[in-house]
């Protein structure tokens, strides 16, 4: 028995069905990321976050929590992991995206609901999951009536999203963030200070910094990046320990500056440039990236929680009253652009400002099974598209590889268009 396999068994995770999914994983990963040519050397270091996310990186939490810290299981971008770490916490994302477990997160969960939810409750469920057994505390949102009805079977710690952006959602949400702080507070045993938060909020907006200069790279014609691998560096952001995933993306950052220079890309100049737009591709999902990739065109940006939602704004810096630094983190998570609020104006304006900055050819808006919020205001996005004469088309799948023939015609079929 290895290593990894004695954790597991103490964990008490089903051992032989926890082999199989990774053994899946691993197969869907060879097919899609490990598939592609001309990669970046310093991808390696992200490839490794991925298949070391089960191994590890949960030797490493566990390891912390016998130092004392606590290990905080996040589910949206809205969370502040600021508040968290400046408590000596560690936040990480809980989010699974392969099929492998939806069956069992079926056996509790109705059929007809996200994928993302099934995937990962059914990890859970199916003792699959490294995470579940050393949480000390599960934080959900509000962004969707699937997860919030979810937070009541699984007793997660609920954030109050508000739905609308008004000056009263605004206070609401401050105050939301303020009552997390004192969670964490309780959790930890420790106070949330401005000197730790100042240094949190530092960790973090070096952090943003670093993947928003990978998404200038992206802009260029060719980008010397790919867009499936820019997907693997998002999913590892939100595993890997932010100081250390940060030095590795500079690194990768500076290869990418070396590689613009001696015109090395995985495209050729001209290659149609794709926006990804709509819902999150989790840890574990690469099918439509690697399926439009593999038609011969760029992802050249997502606007997505895996993509520039996550790190498009930095908290305000260089405040030293706890209390601003609150409103200053309040503001800069307000400034997502999910499709829960309405009216959603910010994120028709978002759009059209990324289209125009990375020339994009056509946008391909990816929609999850059931999530009715992106499915619905796809429609709004579609007319924004349309009247500035750029061909788009929604995708709706889930994470199964029983759709993936008609995908690819469909994907050919408007990548002709362009």
């Amino acid at each position: 028995m290895t290593n990894h396999e004695q954790m597991w068994e103490e964990l008490g995770l089903d051992v032989d069905l926890h082999k199989e999914l990774i053994k899946s994983i691993d197969h869907t990963f060879n097919q899609t990321v490990g598939a592609q040519n001309e990669r970046p050397a310093s991808m390696a270091y992200f490839d490794r976050v991925l298949h070391e996310s089960h191994g590890g990186r949960v030797a490493e939490l566990i390891e912390a929590r016998k130092n004392g810290k606590k290990f905080v299981g996040t589910f949206c971008i809205y969370v502040p992991d600021e508040i968290a770490m400046a408590a000596d916490a560690i936040p990480v994302a809980l989010c699974g995206g392969t099929q492998f477990s939806i069956p069992y997160g079926e056996k509790m969960f109705p059929r007809n609901i996200c994928p993302l939810v099934k995937s990962t409750f059914g990890m859970a469920l199916s003792k699959t999951c490294p995470y579940g057994p050393i949480k000390d505390l599960g934080v959900g949102e509000t962004t969707c009536d699937a997860k919030k009805k979810a937070w009541d079977v699984v007793n997660f710690y609920v954030m109050e999203v508000p739905q609308k952006k008004s000056d009263l959602d605004l206070k609401l949400w401050r105050q939301a963030v303020a009552d997390f702080k004192s969670r964490i507070e309780e959790l930890t045993g420790m106070k949330v200070t401005a000197h730790r938060l100042t240094q949190t909020i530092d960790i973090m907006n070096d952090k943003r910094r670093a993947l928003q200069k990978l998404n200038e790279f992206r802009k260029l014609d060719p980008p010397p990046i790919s867009g499936l691998d820019a997907l693997v560096i998002m999913q590892a952001a939100f595993n890997d320990e932010p100081t250390r995933f940060t030095e590795h993306l500079t690194e990768l950052n500076n290869e990418l500056d070396d590689r613009v220079k001696k015109g090395i890309s995985p495209f050729k100049k001209g290659t149609k440039r794709i926006m990804i737009s709509g819902c999150p591709s989790v840890m574990g999902n690469w099918k439509v990236h690697s399926l439009i990739e593999k038609s011969d065109a760029a992802i050249v940006v997502d606007e997505t929680c895996t993509g520039t939602r996550y790190f498009s704004n930095l908290v305000e810096d260089g405040v030293a009253d706890l209390e601003k630094q609150l409103d200053a983190l309040a503001e800069r998570y307000m400034k997502i652009d999910c499709a829960c609020f309405s009216p959603n104006n910010e994120r028709m304006e978002t759009i059209e400002k990324i289209v125009d900055d990375h020339t994009v050819d056509g946008v391909v808006q990816y929609i999850l099974q059931y999530c009715h919020g992106y499915n619905v205001e796809a429609i709004r996005v579609a007319r924004i598209l349309n009247k500035r004469k750029i061909p788009n088309i929604k995708l709706e799948t889930d994470y199964s590889e029983e759709d993936m023939g008609q995908l690819r015609t469909r994907i050919d079929a408007f990548l002709e268009q362009l």
